[in-house]
């Protein structure tokens, strides 16, 4: 199969982590398939031969991380060093096919997106340990973007460059990166589709801490709620705190005659001190903006370490 990417030219970024068992075969697939694409791989520290299985690969970049930084963290190293307009996220395991990308590519190009996503479907390999610790972190990241998501972490997807660039600063360096940008884009309104896709199984051994990423993700999720949507965050909270409090201060001084309590006083005051935090936030947010829509095309490009 040969694939020459969409107009502009096309990097692959391969984030990868101890995928000595996997990397070889990965890079075989996507170099016959995608022989004018840019490959990136990012080795995020590995103690294993997983750079020496690289450097067998003279078409495909090797770019280091002395130490290990994390998934999201090697993601904006090769992004950064991109060359190409389209950008494609692709896991080292084994798990994705060159065929999967096509498809991702197609819809990206003819739709006109910012970006497309890979929604793995019914025959895809999973864990099932992480079940139900995906299907939890599935519905609090659902409940914040406002939209049913079917795969909320696929490692496979292609964004514009200029988009993604512009919000690197705001990913973390876990991996809830994917989790953090798929937000990003659905928050700002941006033209994205989710692709059905079916997986492999993994080749080698998950880096994955479900509990402990998770509870990042979601901590990060939260951020960027409290990003795009500070007042109207705040201000449910404040009208919570409010109503809860004037009902009980009412009841307790309508019912005793002992005047309002100081319990319903503080719930009251704390309502009104956070609604006008959330004005204030929603003005920091408003600043923050500015610096979201720079143009970074010029952008250095900054050194490996």
């Amino acid at each position: 199969m040969m694939n020459r990417g969409p107009s502009g030219g096309l990097t692959i970024v391969v984030p990868a982590l101890n995928e000595e068992e996997g990397i070889g075969s990965t890079l075989e697939d996507l170099t016959r398939a995608f022989p004018a694409a840019e490959i990136i791989v990012v080795d995020d520290g590995s103690a294993d031969r997983t750079a020496e299985r690289v450097s067998t690969f003279p078409q495909v970049a090797l770019l280091k991380h002395e130490i290990t930084r994390g998934y999201g963290a090697s993601i904006k190293t090769g992004v950064r060093h991109a060359s190409h307009e389209t950008i494609a996220w692709y896991d080292a395991d084994g798990q994705h096919t060159p065929e999967a990308l096509t498809d991702l590519l197609g819809c990206y190009t003819s739709h006109g997106l910012q970006a497309a996503i890979g929604s793995r479907t019914r025959g895809s390999a999973f864990e099932a340990r992480r079940k139900l610790g995906k299907a939890v972190l599935s519905l609090v990241v659902q409940v914040i973007a406002g939209r049913r998501i079917a795969d909320i972490n696929c490692g496979l997807r292609v964004v514009q460059r200029n988009v993604l660039r512009r919000y690197l600063h705001l990913l973390p360096d876990g991996f809830s990166a994917s989790i953090t940008m798929m937000l990003l884009l659905i928050k700002r309104g941006y033209r994205i589709e989710f692709v059905p896709i079916v997986t492999k199984p993994r080749i080698g051994h998950s880096t994955v801490r479900m509990f402990r990423d998770g509870i990042r993700a979601v901590q990060t999720a939260l951020r960027i709620v409290v990003l795009f949507q500070a007042f109207q965050t705040f201000s449910i909270v404040a009208a919570v705190l409010l109503l809860v409090g004037s009902i009980y201060g009412l009841t307790m001084a309508l019912t005793y005659r002992l005047g309002l309590p100081a319990l319903a006083s503080v719930l009251v005051l704390s309502g009104i001190i956070i609604f006008f935090m959330g004005l204030l936030t929603d003005q920091v947010v408003a600043l923050r903006m500015e610096r979201l829509e720079e143009d970074v095309s010029a952008e250095a490009r900054p050194p490996i370490g």
